[in-house]
Parts: structure tokens; C-alpha cells; sequence
């Protein structure tokens, strides 16, 4: 059942949720609000939950228990118990995932314009003149030669891929976008690059986001909150600044100084 939408609710509201694999914890208990225009990262070291979390919230993954309630432009639904239909259709209009390999949201095979022009048309707009002058626009605003609109992701550097992979995800304007280490794995100076462009992007167009990284650094520049993963389970959140300048848990105060270490 869907309730009327309200400008004095979050965006997100996550409640609760855990991801059990039999007794492994994959998250347990993680709850927090998400506003519209806020950018929240999940920090954590590697098996600390936050991609299970991510997907989780995302609609990627089954939760075992809780609740994500997502305030859609037709009202306010339960994402984990939604119909099948509506939640699909919520994902592809009002939401969009960058995974940590761009192989894993992109098309390999299939033009830069084809993959940017797919979700278009997966959304409706059939023109393939407008899909096409939009896929130029989007291009151009992920940094990318718009004379490279023919050619395949496979051709594409990584950060490139990257690029491309937000440009597909913003192309229909969602209102959510989900992160799983978006500047995993890149050289230093296009992480720089792609965190410029994204920074920007998310002021342009107002757009909240969910970003999921172990780089403290990646969270100071981009993240208004964040959440502290360890062992499944959030043990520490509050503002970015707040939290790594005064780290109160002692995992938080070991990530903290381990990157403060010459």
C-alpha cells in the first residue's frame, strides 16, 4: 500500500535490516535516514557488510528482515515487499547502481550511445533521433569525446567505463543513485577526475546518493554522513567531518589514524 508523498519525509527510510547466509552475518540491525540532495557513505573495510548492505537497500538483494521505505513519486512503499512489477519499475525510473566494475553495468558490445540510449528506451522514448542527441549530452557531461559515441565500452579506458556507466544511470534522471566503490582500482589522478565529476553532479541535479567505498578520503570529499561497518554491523555514524576528525569507536579511530600514517 502506497502513502500520500510529503516533502517533510526522507527520501530513504532503512529500518532494521539484516541479510543472514545461515549463521554468517552478512549486515545486522542497520537503520538510517536519507534526505533528498544528501549523499551518504558506508565505510568499512572489506567483509564488513557494507556492499550487502548496498545491495540490500538497492533492491539487488533479499534482505532476511527489516524494511526499506522508499518515497517514489507515486507515494511512499516498502521496497522489500512491493509487487514485483511496481518495484522493477521504481529501480528503472527513480533509481540507478554504479558498480565497482563497470563491466558488471555496462554492455561491453554495444555502442556508448546504445548503452546510454537502452535505458531511454527501456523508459519509454522510442525517438531515435532525441535518444541519440541525448546520449551526445551525456557524453559530454561525463567527459567523454562525443565522437567516441559509436564506439564499444571494451575500447574505453577504465575510468572511461566508469564515466560512461554514471552517464547510463543519469541519463533518465533518477533521484537515487547507489555506489559500490566507484574509484576502486583507478589511478590516483582519474579517482581526482571522477570525483570532481561527480561532485558536480550531484549539486547539478540535486541527486542523493548512497556510496559504499573504504577510501576516508573518497568519503571526506563527497559523503555528508557516513556509516562505520565492522563485522556486519554499523558501530559508529554522524556527520563525515564530525566523525573523522573525532572518531568515538575504536574501529572508527584505527581506519581514522591508519591513513594518517606516513
Amino acid at each position: 500500500m502506497c502513502m500520500k508523498d510529503s516533502d517533510h519525509i526522507p527520501l530513504l527510510k532503512v529500518k532494521s535490516i539484516s541479510k543472514y547466509y545461515g549463521r554468517r552475518i552478512g549486515c545486522h540491525g542497520i537503520g538510517f535516514e536519507l534526505w533528498p540532495g544528501e549523499v551518504l557513505g558506508i565505510v568499512g573495510e572489506s567483509g564488513s557488510g557494507k556492499t550487502t548492505l548496498l545491495n540490500c537497500i538497492s533492491g539487488q538483494l533479499e534482505p532476511s528482515e527489516g524494511a526499506v521505505w522508499y518515497a517514489s513519486n507515486g507515494g511512499v512503499i516498502d521496497m522489500c515487499k512491493a509487487p514485483e512489477p511496481q518495484r522493477r519499475l521504481v529501480m528503472r525510473t527513480e533509481m540507478g547502481t554504479v558498480y565497482q566494475n563497470p563491466r558488471d553495468g555496462l554492455r561491453m558490445h554495444v555502442s556508448a550511445g546504445g548503452n546510454i540510449g537502452e535505458r531511454l528506451m527501456a523508459n519509454g522514448l522510442r525517438h531515435y533521433g532525441q535518444v541519440r542527441r541525448k546520449a551526445l549530452n551525456w557524453l559530454e557531461k561525463v567527459e567523454i569525446d562525443q565522437e567516441r559515441i559509436d564506439d564499444t565500452p571494451d575500447t574505453f579506458s577504465g575510468g572511461m567505463q566508469q564515466r560512461l556507466q554514471i552517464a547510463r544511470n543519469l541519463v533518465t534522471g533518477p533521484r537515487i543513485i547507489f555506489m559500490d566503490e566507484p574509484t576502486s582500482g583507478l589511478d590516483v589522478s582519474v579517482q581526482a577526475r571522477l570525483l570532481d565529476l561527480l561532485r558536480g553532479l550531484v549539486t547539478e541535479l540535486d541527486l542523493s546518493m548512497v556510496m559504499v567505498t573504504h577510501d576516508l578520503a573518497v568519503t571526506r570529499l563527497l559523503a555528508h554522513r557516513l556509516i562505520v561497518m565492522k563485522d556486519g554491523e554499523a558501530v559508529e555514524s554522524g556527520l563525515t567531518d564530525q566523525v573523522l576528525d573525532d572518531p568515538q569507536h575504536p574501529y572508527t579511530q584505527l581506519l581514522v589514524s591508519s591513513i594518517l600514517q606516513p
